[in-house]
């Protein structure tokens, strides 16, 4: 079966209308050819125009006889949704297949978090005698002072830092920008990162406004650097399954435990709902329960 038309045209709503990221564009792409993979091997193959909520009923049955978890068939139900939501807008089909097509419930699982201590020994773990060693700890005061995303983190721009305010501009999810404060920490080993080591690499054409670059001088992947932070994590014996993410989490932790408004720590994550920061008050209730456990004199 071949939807070759139909692709072109929800690849550019996906993009234009709904401003979503090159990986999130290939990854509803991916979840639609799911569905076309189902409807061929089906005994009477249906075109995409022609699904109906029962055929889709079926073709969840399918996905989840796979095994898939819950949370992976709930993205595939998003990008089939999506895809019958732009079908219905652009006028191929009269009624959407999908509009009363739930995604079965997930259990919100609480992210690994470093303790402050834990952060200290990893940010204190680096030996600067090796030169890729003060990039690595530049980026990861940075994720930890700004709170950012692996991806935002290796598309840092020198055009996107203001010094002298303490923030840095930020391109997030769906291209939307936001002003970020990074700590004057952060600040200084991001000094000490671009005076001594990136302004004596070669830098490769198109690479030349990037902030963190490899030894080639080009733009650091998003597997480096959790690569980086895995190994780190090994040598200095944390045993914490731990990611790029993990500094975003702990970033945002530390700041409820200290007070902080809940509405400023969704501005600067570049969250779009407040139910998305809202995990963290959960963090914070089960920070609050374990220290009336450890220090209540009748618990």
């Amino acid at each position: 079966m071949n939807w070759s038309t139909e692709k072109k045209g929800f690849e550019s709503y996906l993009k234009l209308e709904r401003s979503l990221s090159p990986n999130s564009v290939n990854a509803y792409v991916n979840d639609v050819d799911k569905l076309v993979q189902f409807l061929s091997v089906q005994s009477n193959p249906k075109s995409l125009l022609k699904v109906n909520t029962q055929d889709l009923r079926n073709f969840i049955k399918w996905i989840n006889e796979f095994g898939l978890i819950a949370s992976t068939q709930s993205r595939i139900i998003s990008g089939i949704k999506s895809f019958y939501k732009y079908l219905l807008l652009e006028d191929l089909i009269e009624h959407d297949p999908a509009d009363i097509i739930e995604s079965p419930k997930i259990r919100r699982k609480l992210p690994e978090v470093l303790t402050v201590h834990e952060i200290n020994t990893m940010l204190d773990g680096f030996d600067l005698s090796k030169p890729e060693n003060i990039r690595n700890k530049a980026m990861l005061e940075i994720l930890y002072s700004s709170g950012l995303r692996v991806s935002e983190l290796t598309n840092l721009k020198l055009s996107d830092l203001y010094r002298e305010l303490e923030f840095v501009k930020v391109v997030g999810k769906g291209n939307k920008e936001r002003l970020v404060p990074v700590g004057s920490s952060a600040l200084k080993h991001l000094e000490i990162y671009l005076e001594n080591i990136r302004n004596k690499l070669n830098i490769q054409k198109g690479n030349e406004d990037i902030i963190f670059l490899n030894k080639r001088g080009s733009k650091l992947s998003r597997v480096m650097v959790f690569m980086i932070i895995k190994d780190l994590a090994t040598a200095v014996g944390i045993k914490k399954n731990i990611s790029p993410h993990t500094f975003r989490h702990s970033f945002a932790t530390h700041l409820i435990e200290g007070g902080a408004d809940l509405r400023a720590i969704q501005e600067m994550l570049g969250h779009e709902s407040i139910t998305t920061t809202e995990i963290y008050t959960h963090l914070d209730r089960d920070f609050l329960k374990q220290t009336i456990t450890q220090f209540h004199p009748r618990s």
